[in-house]
């Protein structure tokens, strides 16, 4: 099969037959063999039924529904699980994307050789509301992933090879981090397309300014994952060994000025009664409490099973 596309959705069940019949004309059209893979994020509007009538329609589109609400990520990863194309093409189900660029996108993998081909909304229809917070969180994930030549990490409109997909694990909220995933599962030729954005036809929007917090806090937990994950005392010990030393350095000092004065005959204070004094003390049990945080970081990470997991390209 040539291609698999995902649509992940949620109360989207005015756009849905629209987008399958443009998905199917575009694949007849280029004449691809393909499987059209919707994922009901536990829609509340009869977006279930719809699919049922698509997929008794067309043989190619097959439905897959939750019982509740769980989030992009998790349905992204129900449908990589069940990918079978040699291209994975994700899109969002508001018909924002455009199916028009599968072919181009389809190339960039099968002849170009790129393991990840994300979209890139140049021209967006959103207010600035959302393109504003949109650039910040950009420009700071390309900054901590080190994926410099990308524009829109949270495109929806993403291409894959199937190996990609088959070795990465969307979790939580980490679909806006999929190319950092994919780096840091060796797969190293990601690039851009310059895609078309469509203003929205129907409902509203499903995502909230909160997004912006909770990616913010994914891209933190992926950075240390990704750098620290399988050595944790790494990061802690580090730090805390820091916050020690010089907390214990700060106690020397508060003490060395005390006798000084003594011995010279100045006035000087308890040393209970500096400031400094509790300044370094804190330190001090910060810092033996980080290196402690590392410590049992690396207990747990010894005993996890995918501890001597790696991913190996090719073997002969």
């Amino acid at each position: 099969m040539d291609i698999s596309v995902i649509v992940p959705l949620y109360n989207e069940a005015e756009s849905l037959p629209e987008l399958e019949q443009w998905i199917a004309r575009v694949m007849s059209e280029h004449g691809f063999s393909y499987e059209i893979l919707f994922i009901n994020d536990g829609s509340t509007d009869n977006s279930w039924e719809v699919i049922e009538e698509l997929t008794r329609r067309n043989p190619s589109a097959h439905g897959v529904c939750f019982r509740r609400n769980y989030g992009k990520s998790p349905a992204l990863q129900t449908g990589f699980e069940r990918a079978q194309g040699d291209v994975v093409i994700t899109m969002d189900a508001d018909l924002q994307d455009s199916p028009d660029e599968i072919p181009e996108l389809y190339r960039l993998i099968t002849e170009e050789g790129y393991d990840l081909v994300s979209g890139w909304k140049r021209k967006r229809y959103d207010p600035l509301s959302k393109t504003i917070p949109t650039k910040l969180f950009n420009a700071t994930a390309r900054a901590v992933s080190g994926i410099h030549n990308l524009h829109d990490f949270n495109c929806g409109l993403k291409a894959y090879r199937n190996e990609v997909v088959k070795h990465i694990e969307v979790y939580g909220d980490m679909h806006r981090y999929i190319p950092f995933l994919a780096k840091n599962a060796g797969f190293k030729r990601i690039g851009e397309k310059v895609v078309h954005h469509q203003a929205r036809k129907y409902g509203k929007s499903k995502f909230g300014l909160s997004r912006f917090v909770n990616g913010y806090l994914d891209l933190i937990s992926l950075w240390f994952m990704s750098k620290f994950g399988a050595k944790p005392m790494h990061f802690f010990g580090f730090l805390g060994s820091l916050m020690f030393i010089l907390g214990l350095l700060s106690v020397m000092i508060v003490g060395g000025m005390k006798l000084y004065h003594m011995y010279s005959g100045h006035s000087y204070r308890l040393v209970t009664e500096s400031p400094y004094f509790y300044l370094s003390l804190t330190s001090m049990i910060l810092g033996v409490q980080l290196f402690l945080a590392g410590f049992l970081g690396e207990l747990v990470s010894r005993n996890s099973t995918e501890r001597n997991h790696y991913e190996i390209a090719q073997e002969i």
